[in-house]
């Protein structure tokens, strides 16, 4: 998923200085018809690296106007998610519109959650939950049988366009879906975590795709057809993910659902380690302390929170909260927690909301580093060194890996 903040070194070819230029050109311009002007040619350039597979392009520019304007930043990623995500086709005389949709599931667990290929009859139900309380009357799906997880997603807007082309053809023609589903990464243990179903949804152009779009008597809100939805799949997830706590979310264009997934997570990391912990260790939440602290190499692209039992020093847990694009902290508000939108205040307020009252809050930007040995993250202790996190040797030897 092309949500992560990249560290490209291709930043000063002239390819994405053009790209800079159209989406700073785009974000100043001051009426809609200069808006459509460059609209066209940043599309038009987008279009052209997105068909040769040039991601680093896409990225370096992403990158260089994410540090100089983030105005500009905004317009070029919607525009390169849009690309992504979505396109027109012609099929028998008649135009369709198609968009690449995720249906997210958060989900926390003290065991493993699972992934992996959908039984034909879950498969069966998703799709006529989908017809049923989310798709526009006339609007045509196709469903990938696969339970994804975030290490199995598409991992850039490029690869996200040659799925979006293989679902729509499906979608449009009503034809079996040829995808290659059995070399799928191996999905990391962790204790919270999203899990995805991926289809492309299609519409006659210029008419709705979906239920929230289409004219009364048959229009139906978003929170209707999110309670519908829950209804109709509750039983359906509950057989995929046994020994798990979820909520699903509202089936959505593909890069805005995975990160409103990936934001919703994050809490229930924290809710998660330290049940985890409790269970593990005995050690109620009132009993641990917290060290959390900013990560990255230039500006804040993490947090790293490190759970201690009260009274010592050793760290014995570990919880990642990642930053994404359109989050951003400067280098003189990291343990700010004056302002309620900041990172460091929801995470401060999740581990006290979860019963953590102790929290320290480093000031200072760290290095992202990680273990030389096994590649776990770093994580600080309340000194400001950052040590390995290791539970006590007499804890159970099998444990999930750090979120």
């Amino acid at each position: 998923m092309a949500i992560h903040r990249s560290k490209s070194s291709q930043r000063n070819s002239p390819e994405v200085e053009r790209l800079v230029s159209d989406a700073i050109s785009l974000a100043a311009s001051g009426s809609q018809i200069e808006d459509r002007f460059w609209e066209k040619r940043l599309t038009s350039r987008l279009l052209r690296l997105l068909k040769s597979q040039n991601q680093n392009v896409i990225d370096a520019a992403l990158d260089q106007t994410f540090r100089i304007n983030t105005v500009a930043f905004e317009v070029l990623a919607d525009c390169a998610e849009t690309l992504a995500e979505s396109l027109t086709l012609d099929f028998d005389a008649q135009g369709w519109d198609i968009l690449l949709i995720a249906m997210p599931i958060v989900a926390h667990t003290r065991y493993q959650i699972p992934s992996g290929p959908l039984p034909p009859v879950v498969t069966e139900t998703m799709a006529l939950a989908v017809r049923t309380a989310i798709a526009a009357p006339d609007a045509r799906l196709a469903l990938i049988p696969w339970l994804y997880s975030i290490d199995q997603m598409p991992h850039s807007h490029c690869q996200t366009r040659i799925l979006t082309e293989a679902l729509a053809n499906a979608a449009i023609s009503g034809s079996d879906l040829k995808l290659e589903l059995r070399d799928m990464s191996e999905t990391i243990a962790v204790l919270a975590d999203p899990r995805f179903i991926i289809a492309a949804i299609a519409a006659p152009s210029e008419t709705p795709l979906f239920r929230w779009q289409v004219e009364s008597p048959l229009r139906q809100e978003r929170g209707v057809s999110l309670a519908e939805w829950q209804i109709l799949m509750r039983e359906s997830v509950s057989s995929l993910l046994p020994g798990c706590e979820f909520e699903m979310l509202l089936p959505e264009a593909y890069f805005t659902n995975c990160r409103l997934a990936d934001k919703q997570v994050r809490p229930l990391s924290i809710r998660a380690a330290i049940n985890f912990l409790e269970s593990t260790l005995g050690i109620l939440p009132a009993g641990l302390s917290c060290v959390v602290a900013a990560f990255g190499e230039e500006q804040a692209d993490e947090y790293r929170i490190a759970f201690n039992i009260k009274g010592s020093s050793e760290v014995v847990y570990g919880v990642i909260w990642p930053l994404y694009d359109r989050e951003s902290v400067s280098t003189d508000a990291l343990n700010d927690i004056s302002d309620d939108e900041s990172p460091i205040k929801k995470i401060c307020d999740a581990l006290r909301d979860a019963g953590v009252e102790d929290v320290f809050r480093h000031a200072m930007l760290f290095d992202p580093e990680l273990c030389d040995d096994c590649g776990a993250p770093l994580f600080p202790d309340r000194i400001g060194e950052t040590v390995h996190a290791e539970m006590p040797e007499d804890a159970p030897s099998q444990q999930p890996l750090f979120h």
